[in-house]
């Protein structure tokens, strides 16, 4: 996909990678702003194309008592604030059909979920609304799979479409990054590997999804290398007391040194 079509996406001319980055939920107006803030200003430095992800609600929880949201409206209104403040695009995920049309007016990207991403009037409503559509991969599905998913977009009239892998079911509690589907996936559309939720560590007894961020440097060096287009990362002032994810969200204020460490390695990738 031509990045040129992602409304306000700057450095579109960038050889780098592109980011998709924020917090798992939005939380607040002043949380979102401080974080895409920080994060553009780590972008604008390193010449990486910039999507800040927020989370409008959280319909998919272990338990009822979790945190789903601060209010549909509220939170879109956020999001609006934080594009219209720092001239940045944003994305979130949508759930069920009338979210498509309702997050549409806020966001410029719509995110399918990996449970979600085979729920075909889903998808139809999302590529309807002509925004770009970033489909998460269903853990439970192969690369391979993805282009079915990805033509019910293009068959609906949109061509704006990329994909997101997150890890593959591995037991019960794990997930890993099957490497070997990053070229085939990319056939079917520009490929996105998502850092943080590929080490979730689900179905943990407490009803709380554990994580391994220890580990997110050595996925995302790998992606990079694996010639990924663009990488996911959800990321937190203070990972320990966000109100969604953090078990595995990247601590903000190592952002910079990992992205630094990124551009190089895609550097020296393509030199050869």
């Amino acid at each position: 996909m031509d990045l040129t079509v992602i409304p306000k996406l700057k450095h579109t001319d960038s050889s780098n990678f592109f980011l998709l980055a924020g917090p798992c939920a939005i939380e607040g107006e002043d949380m979102a702003l401080k974080i895409a803030e920080r994060i553009l200003k780590i972008t604008d430095k390193l010449d990486i194309p910039f999507i800040f992800k927020g989370s409008f609600k959280k319909a998919n929880r272990s338990r009822i008592d979790s945190f789903t949201g601060i209010g549909d409206e509220k939170a879109l209104k956020i999001l609006k604030k934080v594009s219209d403040t720092f001239d940045v695009p944003t994305v979130t995920d949508i759930h069920q059909e009338s979210d498509a049309a309702m997050a549409a007016e806020y966001v410029d990207v719509l995110q399918i979920p990996a449970f979600l991403v085979r729920q075909t009037d889903l998808l139809v409503a999302a590529a309807e609304t002509r925004k770009v559509v970033n489909l998460k991969k269903g853990q439970f599905m192969s690369p391979e799979s993805m282009q079915h998913a990805v033509q019910k977009i293009k068959d609906a009239g949109n061509d704006k479409v990329i994909i997101t892998d997150r890890g593959t079911m591995f037991g019960y509690q794990d997930l890993i990054v099957d490497f070997r589907g990053i070229p085939t996936m990319r056939r079917y559309a520009s490929t996105v590997l998502d850092v943080t939720h590929s080490l979730q560590q689900p179905n943990q007894s407490s009803g709380v999804t554990g994580g391994r961020p220890e580990m997110i440097e050595t996925i995302a060096r790998a992606g990079i290398v694996n010639n990924v287009d663009g990488l996911f990362i959800e990321t937190h002032f203070n990972p320990g007391e966000a109100k969604s994810d953090g078990a595995n969200m990247l601590d903000l204020e190592l952002l910079e040194g990992l992205l630094t460490r990124l551009v190089h390695i895609r550097k020296t990738v393509h030199q050869f």
